[in-house]
């Protein structure tokens, strides 16, 4: 590379800077504004550094994979929403209501900062490996591991766009030359399965340039990538371009998306070879033996001891990892996100922004859920389908599960309430007095994650004691202001709050974040490996040896046990016992499970929006009505506050145009030989 090329590559900082209007983080021109030569900048150690954090700064805010809806509204699909934001929009601040979201009301211009700084990292990415080989000052394992990162970075930049915006160009690795013409640079999108395949590739490598460095970094690199969150990726990749959207897709849709030539870019031919490898790829990161789930001990007395979950012969009686007896299982699932951890303390966390999150941060979900008598927003909440979810604890069905959208089992929902007795004789902990059985009973992840009606909150940094340690009732003209209220957004639109990220002592008292202990965001989570793995496992009907990252190979094929590698781990740390043996001798209905499991494990951690669609079971599951808690009632019509009805201030629908987002019009002028996906425009 020559001093041309060091100007070209100035040229594309500069033109990312015009078009993305963001100048609120660091950006790799300001040490060219001496016009410095490429020898000057690689073969700094200090410069070296700066450009490598450059480049990681464009996975925050549009980019990152959990964070309020402010930046990624996918983080609410159909079990959690935003209840706020419902005034009209104003293309100003780049916002969307829940209901535009979700009715498909976004234009080809909205939230498409994500494109512009993918793209320039992938450029920075590139520059930075293509360069980093020349540098005086560090060490040659230095410079592997760092390159490993920035291509991790690069890698892992194209696949949030292939997740967004479906398939998506892959550039020149060599780069481009501003002399060309705006036809000689044009880039046509590559296939879906071309973009996994690179992502793929490129996370390999990266992970054995990683490698020779160590696979865990301290608290202070949690943003930083390593061997493990590259092979975690790659898994991420795979599973994607083996699920039905683009594998085997003879839908309408499908044959419609082509690149500039015609050639379609979602597979209509089906290899069901695609779920062995990504089974063979989550396998990798479960051999590393780096990765664990968090638990905590279990708590005998106390007012906080461990509820224990029903007798099961296969877990009760055996300490945690065979089983959980020694655990407790609400508290191990619930502390892995309220802040309680740092990111370097979380065996879990494969790969995390950290704390570094700022603005739509996790934390500004927790001051939108808490509740506005803790001056919290009390607006996100969850829905009636996700509460229905959650199993008994006995691994059950809940009574009159998903009645009201057709797909009950004929049973009725159970009725009645906690009485003082009741709860002075510590029966249907940790419910409090008032609240419905309905929610008696159930597994701890709902305990964990569910604020429903009369739940109870610790809410330790209110300054005034009589503020702690509330009980909250959602109920029309509640006093402290936590129902329904027509001249305010101050309600929760379903009757059910989130308490998934919430610690003991957060609140939102002032108006202050710094009352909300930090977040680590879970970007990728060892339970989303395990459960991939036992889904790509289901999927097969025959027998295959992959090769492994580092070597060798496995057998892969639809082996129970295998499978129970998978699920038994999520299962048993969330105290539910295992499936029937029916399920696992059932393809489609351990696949229905496996989908479950996903939703209530995952709940607000970003998948659920992308899961929907790569199963491509989108266009039902979106288009259902929201059902939750008739928030009219008030507590003397209670029975009618705790049956389900259609929610009239949530709209869903879901139309073809939505399986992808739209690209951006600009874009679209920018490159001429990029296609748009089906049903967005072409022209302002």
């Amino acid at each position: 590379m020559n001093l041309k090329s060091i100007y070209i590559i100035i040229l594309f900082v500069f033109t990312g800077l015009i078009f993305a209007c963001d100048g609120d983080y660091l950006d790799s021109s300001q040490y060219f504004k001496d016009r410095l030569t490429e020898e000057k900048v690689f073969q700094s150690k200090v410069y070296s550094e700066e450009w490598l954090a450059n480049v990681f700064e464009e996975l925050r805010g549009i980019n990152a994979d959990v964070a309020s809806k402010g930046v990624t509204p996918h983080n609410f699909a159909d079990g959690m929403y935003y209840g706020d934001r419902d005034s009209e929009y104003d293309p100003s601040k780049n916002e969307l209501s829940y209901n535009m979201f979700k009715m498909g009301q976004y234009s080809e211009n909205d939230k498409q900062g994500t494109w512009t700084r993918c793209y320039r990292g992938i450029r920075n990415a590139s520059t930075f490996i293509h360069n980093i080989d020349m540098n005086l000052e560090l060490s040659r394992v230095e410079i592997e591991d760092y390159k490993g990162q920035a291509r991790f970075a690069r890698a892992y930049l194209y696949w949030l766009l292939l997740r967004k915006y479906g398939p998506i160009p892959l550039l020149p690795d060599e780069g481009l030359d501003y002399t060309e013409s705006y036809d000689d640079l044009a880039v046509p999108r590559s296939s879906y399965e071309a973009c996994a395949e690179f992502i793929s590739e490129e996370m390999l490598i990266a992970a054995k340039e990683m490698e020779a460095r160590g696979m865990i970094r301290g608290q202070d690199g949690s943003a930083r990538p390593s061997v493990g969150a590259a092979l975690a990726t790659r898994a991420k990749a795979l599973i994607y371009a083996a699920s039905p959207l683009a594998n085997g897709n003879n839908s309408d849709y499908a044959a419609r998306l082509t690149d500039d030539q015609g050639e379609r870019l979602l597979s209509a031919d089906y290899q069901e070879e695609k779920w062995a490898r990504a089974a063979a790829a989550a396998r990798d990161v479960m051999e590393l033996g780096v990765y664990e789930l968090y638990t905590v001990p279990v708590q005998e007395t106390g007012e906080n001891a461990t509820i224990i979950p029903p007798y099961d012969s296969d877990f009760s009686e055996k300490s945690w990892p065979e089983g959980w007896a020694n655990i407790d299982p609400a508290k191990s699932y619930a502390r892995v996100f309220d802040g309680t951890l740092l990111p370097s303390g979380n065996p879990e966390l494969i790969f995390t922004r950290g704390n570094n999150q700022d603005g739509e941060s996790i934390r500004a979900m927790v001051a939108h859920q808490l509740p506005r008598s803790a001056t919290g927003w009390n607006t996100h909440g969850l829905t009636q389908k996700l509460v229905d979810a959650y199993a008994m604890n006995d691994g059950s069905d809940i009574p009159g599960r998903d009645k009201e959208i057709g797909r009950g089992d004929g049973s009725e929902r159970v009725s009645g309430y906690v009485t003082q007795e009741d709860y002075d004789a510590g029966k249907y902990r940790p419910l409090r007095p008032g609240v419905s059985l309905q929610y008696a009973n159930r597994e701890p992840r709902f305990y964990a994650s569910v604020a429903f009606n009369g739940s109870f909150w610790t809410l330790l940094n209110e300054s005034q004691e009589r503020n702690r340690n509330q009980q909250v009732f959602y109920y029309r003209d509640n006093p402290k202001g936590n129902g329904f209220n027509s001249s305010n957004a101050y309600w929760l639109r379903t009757g059910f709050g989130m308490k998934k990220y919430v610690h003991p002592s957060d609140t939102y008292e002032g108006g202050s974040m710094g009352n909300i202990v930090p977040k680590a965001e879970p970007a990728i989570r060892y339970p989303d490996i395990l459960l991939m793995y036992a889904e790509a496992l289901n999927e097969l009907d025959g027998a295959y040896n992959i090769s492994s990252w580092n070597g060798g190979s496995y057998s892969i094929s639809r082996d129970i046990a295998e499978m129970q590698r998978g699920i038994h781990p999520v299962r048993i740390r969330a105290g539910v016992p295992d499936y029937p043996a029916s399920a696992y001798s059932d393809k489609d209905e351990l696949r229905k499970r496996l989908k479950r499991e996903r939703f209530i494990e995952l709940l607000g951690e970003g998948q659920r929006y992308y899961d929907l669609r790569r199963w491509m079971d989108a266009p039902v599951e979106e288009s259902l009505p929201i059902y939750g808690c008739n928030v009219l009632m008030n507590e003397n019509e209670r029975d009618l506050f705790h049956q389900p009805v259609a929610i009239w201030a949530l709209e869903t629908t879901f139309a073809d145009k939505m399986w992808f987002w739209p690209i951006s019009h600009t874009e679209l002028k920018r490159n001429n030989r990029l296609t748009q996906n089906p049903g967005w425009t072409y022209n302002d």
